[in-house]
């Protein structure tokens, strides 16, 4: 079994397929020539030329874009001066949908579509794999269980500071401000089952959303992932906002209610042989009946450890200064000056 764990604005679980989307993460690497932009710009071959234009033919693929996620970065080098043709250049893509077919799809489109910009531009490419997922799918055996183990722990009990912070932040965000949490919502069916206005904006039909390798973890394991309280309703996901409650008691008291449901299930898998049985037996039979696992990942395709390296390199001892010291601070916010909570 695996139980993940996923930091939210309330404890929850869910079952089935999750609506998420899977992904494949591809960069696409152009190489030309470089060349006098003014003196002589015919003998040049534009790398960027060529990302330009498969930018323009995902552009024209309308009928792909609403689940072909482009995450457009465009990086030369070599012509990193407006008088110079850029020999090379890369453009990074996420193509997102909702089954291993689909994804096979857009990618095979998107070759295609570098194969035409090289060939327009007389330039060469290459392509890497700096990642992949498939969509999740969630046991509904063990959600049930932990389910029932989320409404014996209950949520935290917020204080007045708690909610005074979260229904600022919210004002601030112009959202609805209805504070935190205070009612702990029903165990969530499968995305196809969802009537509209549940989830996480998903409807009755899903359209895809967030990707996460946990999704490749649950086609080869019986897995769940526990949604825990630690955050403030109401931010956009990926945003300072979302990093608001991280420093506070909000966070501490939501990751402990989620620490002791993931303990009770895990007691509950090791004490209970029936509901292991139980959770390989909808893995087997109703999980994985018809769909079977199949990587997206080549055998060649290298993890891309060095994407986050030079930010890590700059940052890092920058951070070792704002490194919590327990033995001098009761908490983070005292460590930090910061009068808890502080508000307009």
């Amino acid at each position: 079994m695996v139980l993940f764990a996923h930091v939210a604005n309330n404890l929850g679980v869910s079952y089935g397929a999750s609506g998420g989307s899977g992904l494949v993460s591809l960069e696409y690497m152009f190489q030309g020539e470089s060349a006098h932009a003014a003196a002589a710009p015919w003998r040049g071959k534009s790398a960027l030329d060529a990302v330009e234009l498969m930018d323009v033919g995902w552009n024209f693929r309308r009928e792909h874009l609403r689940l072909a996620t482009r995450i457009h970065n465009v990086i030369t080098n070599g012509g990193d001066q407006p008088n110079v043709v850029p020999p090379n250049a890369a453009s990074w893509y996420y193509y997102r949908e909702m089954d291993y077919d689909h994804i096979m799809n857009l990618w095979k489109i998107g070759d295609n579509m570098a194969t035409a910009a090289a060939l327009m531009t007389d330039t060469k490419w290459t392509s890497r794999v700096l990642g992949t997922a498939w969509p999740g799918y969630f046991n509904e055996p063990i959600a049930e269980a932990m389910d029932a183990n989320i409404r014996k722990v209950g949520l935290p009990e917020w204080s007045p500071e708690d909610q005074t912070l979260a229904k600022a932040l919210q004002k601030e965000l112009n959202v609805p401000v209805n504070g935190l949490a205070t009612r702990i919502p029903p165990l969530r069916p499968p995305a196809a089952e969802r009537t509209e206005g549940e989830g996480e904006g998903f409807g009755p039909q899903p359209t895809g959303g967030p990707s996460d390798d946990i999704g490749d973890v649950s086609w080869n394991v019986p897995t769940v992932t526990l949604r825990y309280p630690s955050n403030i309703p109401g931010g956009p996901g990926h945003n300072w906002a979302n990093g608001i409650a991280m420093a506070t008691p909000i966070a501490h008291k939501g990751v402990v209610a989620g620490a002791k449901v993931q303990a009770m299930t895990m007691l509950d898998i090791l004490l209970h042989p029936e509901l292991v049985d139980k959770a390989w037996d909808y893995f087997r039979n109703v999980q994985t009946k018809t769909v079977k696992y199949k990587s997206l990942l080549r055998p060649d395709d290298k993890p891309a450890i060095w994407l986050n390296q030079k930010i890590m390199e700059e940052y890092r001892p920058r951070m070792k200064a704002l490194y919590y010291d327990p033995s001098k601070y009761n908490t983070y916010l005292e460590q930090l000056g910061i009068t808890y909570p502080t508000v307009r």
